[in-house]
């Protein structure tokens, strides 16, 4: 899964960078709030860790530009223990939570899986499921009926990043701009590909009837109560 850290104390950026990455999250830093809002409006992330104040834009300008931008990444903020208001004003233009400073790696990370599980992106174990199909971020490969899939590194992104946006249609290009990138040089083909390889992965145990092709457009991964 992919994070967005938003921060400009610079030892905090890379503290928090190493709290996420230990935990086999992938995430990036920006320090400043327009570069926070640029990355934000044209990456692909998973979530976004967004400090209120910022040099350039600030983090709730940051969210109201977001959220005007239909943006919809959770977005949990960071505030200092005196702007707990300026945290509320957060949560009212549409920041999913807040945690003050100094706070514990721990309670970030829990935080972080709470507002994950309403988004119906991770369950109480912070693995991604859908059907008999349980992705396990630390171990980099799915499980069903405790058997591995054995999935390669690009099955495994392309399995998150579908999971992450159950029931929500993914373009070829969207795809593609997030496993291998606009400057790979593979073709936008290789999703195809990569979607023909994960369907017979997932198909033994059922789970290839989630993902669906959405002619002319791309993919859809169904969730469980909307399998037909």
């Amino acid at each position: 899964m992919k994070i967005l850290i938003v921060e400009d104390e610079l030892p905090l950026l890379e503290a928090i960078i190493e709290i996420y990455e230990n935990e086999s999250f992938e995430a990036t830093g920006a320090s400043n709030g327009d570069e926070g809002c640029y990355l934000a409006e044209n990456g692909s992330y998973d979530l976004i860790v967004l400090d209120i104040m910022l040099p350039g834009m600030n983090g709730l300008q940051i969210v109201k530009r977001l959220r005007e931008k239909q943006v919809a990444t959770p977005i949990i903020m960071l505030t200092a223990k005196d702007s707990v208001e300026d945290s509320v004003k957060g949560l009212d233009a549409g920041a999913d939570d807040y945690v003050t400073k100094p706070f514990a790696a721990t309670l970030l990370l829990a935080r972080t899986r709470a507002v994950l599980r309403r988004r119906g992106t991770v369950n109480l174990e912070g693995n991604m499921t859908c059907g008999e199909i349980q992705l396990v971020s630390s171990l980099r490969d799915a499980f069903a009926r405790e058997e591995a899939l054995k999935l390669t590194p690009k099955e495994y992104e392309l399995l998150e990043f579908l999971l992450c946006n159950k029931d929500q249609i993914l373009s070829r290009e969207q795809i593609f701009e997030r496993i291998w990138g606009f400057d790979s040089e593979s073709a936008s083909s290789a999703v195809d590909v990569y979607v023909h390889h994960l369907r017979k992965k997932l198909a033994p145990y059922g789970g290839d009837l989630y993902l669906k092709t959405i002619r002319g457009v791309g993919y859809l991964l169904k969730g469980e109560d909307h399998v037909q």
